[in-house]
């Protein structure tokens, strides 16, 4: 079994999430951010959600076509969410403008089959840190981001001056 019949397995998703990139790459100026992003440069973890950022003058057009292409959408302060029928993968476009330049740096990268422009480690090293040192998200939630700067560090620890001084204490 391939690691997207897997997780296609597991999250009922099917083709949701290479219909996903496909829709992004027909409408340019976007890459993946968040977990799956972060598994394409380290030892993969399991999530139940794919991050993109698309240009502020695609959200729109993807609004529109993933309603027409059934799923329901939840428009949120700093993101929009969309799921499909049947599926536990959820699709989440942020409205974040700090995130505006990330597609210009992005990479093609594999992740679940699926070749896509996926954001740099840089970047994503940047939006942990935003994420993490945000009061307002759950604390499982920053333990997951924390977790996620870790993970990166102890693979590439030319980032280690990036991360916060309580992390970096943590890795000694």
């Amino acid at each position: 079994m391939t690691d997207g019949e897997a997780f296609s397995a597991i999250t009922g998703s099917g083709s949701d999430f290479a219909e996903t990139v496909a829709l992004c790459e027909a409408l340019g100026g976007y890459c993946l951010i968040g977990g799956l992003a972060i598994n394409c440069y380290v030892e993969p973890v399991y999530t139940m959600d794919a991050d993109f950022v698309l240009a502020a003058d695609q959200l729109q057009p993807v609004r529109g076509r993933l309603f027409s292409a059934g799923y329901t959408l939840e428009d949120h302060e700093w993101s929009l969410n969309a799921l499909r029928s049947g599926s536990r993968l959820q699709m989440q476009f942020t409205k974040d403008p700090r995130y505006a330049a990330f597609p210009h740096r992005a990479v093609y990268r594999e992740t679940l089959g699926v070749r896509l422009r996926v954001a740099c480690l840089e970047d994503l090293v940047q939006a942990k840190v935003w994420a993490w040192s945000d009061p307002r998200r759950r604390l499982s939630k920053r333990k997951k981001d924390e977790l996620d700067l870790i993970r990166i560090v102890e693979n590439n620890p030319e980032f280690l001056p990036a991360l916060p001084a309580s992390i970096r204490d943590l890795l000694g």
